[in-house]
């Protein structure tokens, strides 16, 4: 059962009520974890903001949902781990082993491995990656934009799940193990 209160659409006002309109028209429905965000308008709606433009940069869905599935296992976020799981699998169509391997931060990929092995150095580190992570990311194709994007991707995906572990959110769908 959730640690913070879990505010149903229909008991929403103000301006979680007009936020979870726009997310109830987009998805069909309000997840869990954005009935909770709901407490700080502010919150959910800065949420929302960095989320929609994350999901407009340039290293794309599938990059996005690998990462926030490594950084979901990283952290010990049983409901991202959940959502980014089904995502990928449901919506973007990853194949089970290509997310399985991204739960460890690993691809067969060679230029998706670096951005996952980049994304857990960011974590480990603080954001204090060496000047060599630096120079691998680059050589394996990675702009500046694209970098700062994938730091975005990570540092987004921390505070999902952060926000998570402390409301200790209730899963919206299937339980899946913690690798």
């Amino acid at each position: 059962m959730a640690r913070l209160r879990t505010i149903h659409p229909d008991n929403a006002d103000g301006k979680t009520k007009r936020l979870f309109n726009t997310v109830q028209h987009k998805l069909g429905k309000v997840p869990n974890m954005l009935r909770i965000m709901g407490n700080s308008p502010a919150v959910l709606e800065g949420y929302l903001s960095f989320s929609a433009a994350l999901n407009e940069n340039s290293i794309g869905a599938e990059l996005n949902e690998l990462i926030a599935l490594t950084v979901a296992n990283e952290n010990g976020s049983n409901y991202c781990h959940v959502a980014h799981f089904y995502q990928g699998e449901k919506i973007i169509c990853l194949d089970i082993v290509t997310l399985e391997h991204a739960i460890h931060g690993e691809s067969h990929d060679p230029k998706i491995n670096t951005a996952l092995k980049f994304a857990l150095e960011v974590i480990a580190s603080k954001g204090k990656v060496s000047d060599k992570m630096i120079n691998e990311i680059k050589s394996a194709g990675y702009d500046d934009t694209q970098i700062s994007e994938i730091v975005g991707t990570v540092a987004l995906n921390i505070f999902t799940d952060y926000f998570n572990n402390v409301a200790q959110t209730d899963i919206d769908g299937p339980v899946l193990p913690i690798y």
